[in-house]
């Protein structure tokens, strides 16, 4: 018995005394978790994936399984990628269910690309489902090939080729779960055999049968004559539903010769002052203060010529329709 248990069973059985100074003496086990020093426990940061390429082919995510001494490949996949004839194989696996199968088969020398690097691998062929989140597994083999190191709690793995390296964070993956497109399939049998379904059920009520029927008819059932009564009482639209129509006018575009808007002056530099093209001050310009009376107007009447070509837009302009112009301006800017 360890001394520290002795001890400590004489003090509850009051064999024994505590004195002021005692010295008790510890195993290691016990002393690390007095002083805390054992590490924390963390939580499970999942499988390692990293994204391969195969030919013209992108997985997202191939597992990177030290469990495994293979490389596995679906025959779904295999058959995807349009690699060469697969190499007959005595091998056979036996999975975690105790269970024995036999693969079509090893394709040797398949050229895997990760990131920069591009490395060799043998796979086996395996006629099984395809898993669509991983559908490779990269065996120790692989790992072996690519030098890796994973480093566990901070959820990296590390593959190396000389003195060149790339590092994948397992941990950024899990932040965008995959995302998985199925499709389903209603066959239209169920589909006419629910509407025929319905259909009945809805024709023995009362309510449903006297709205089915367009024309007068004579009905015999109490319930029935009795919701045609009512709905023969009751108006198609109360007055606040019914619905108002109002006339819209049509307004027709007007050019800014006719109406020139209402413009906000600022000021101006002292060299510089406004002048007016139009009447009311209306069609403002902006000319040099040191021009004279002569001069001033010798221009602004030039300008008042020409005044129509002054601020045109796209629509001022007569014969091209504004949807052409718009056209070739998204043609150029998609260019």
């Amino acid at each position: 018995m360890p001394k520290y248990a002795k001890f400590l069973k004489d003090i509850i059985s009051k064999k024994r005394k505590l004195e002021e100074h005692e010295i008790v003496m510890l195993t290691k086990e016990s002393n690390g978790i007095l002083q805390k020093k054992l590490p924390p426990k963390l939580k499970d940061l999942g499988s390692f994936t990293i994204p391969c390429t195969i030919g013209k082919s992108y997985f997202d995510r191939a597992l990177c399984d030290l469990g495994a001494s293979i490389n596995l490949m679906p025959l779904s996949v295999f058959r995807k990628l349009g690699l060469r004839e697969v190499t007959p194989t005595t091998i056979s696996l036996q999975l975690a269910d105790r269970s024995i199968k036999y693969p079509r088969g090893v394709i040797e020398d398949v050229l895997v690309k990760v990131d920069k690097f591009i490395f060799p691998a043998d796979f086996i062929v395996l006629d099984m489902d395809e898993d669509e989140e991983i559908p490779l597994i990269l065996g120790r083999p692989f790992l072996a090939t690519g030098r890796t190191l994973i480093d566990v709690q901070q959820g990296k793995l590390v593959l190396r080729v000389g003195e060149d390296e790339v590092t994948f964070d397992v941990l950024k993956p899990m932040k965008f779960p995959f995302e998985t497109h199925s499709c389903l399939q209603i066959s239209d049998r169920d589909v006419i055999m629910a509407d025929e379904t319905c259909a009945i059920d809805f024709l023995n009520l009362p309510l449903e049968v006297c709205l089915t029927h367009s024309t007068p008819v004579k009905f015999k059932d109490d319930e029935v004559k009795e919701c045609e009564r009512y709905l023969e009482a009751t108006p198609l639209f109360p007055p606040s539903m019914q619905p108002k129509v109002e006339d819209l006018k049509s307004c027709q575009p007007t050019s800014p010769l006719e109406e020139p808007p209402k413009l906000e002056l600022k000021p101006l530099p002292s060299n510089l002052r406004y002048a007016f093209l139009g009447q009311d001050s209306t069609f403002p310009i902006i000319i040099n203060r040191s021009l004279s009376d002569v001069e001033e107007e010798k221009l602004l009447r030039i300008l008042r010529e020409h005044k129509k070509a002054l601020g045109w837009t796209i629509s001022d302009i007569k014969g091209i329709s504004p949807s052409i112009c718009t056209h070739k301006i998204l043609m150029e800017d998609n260019i």
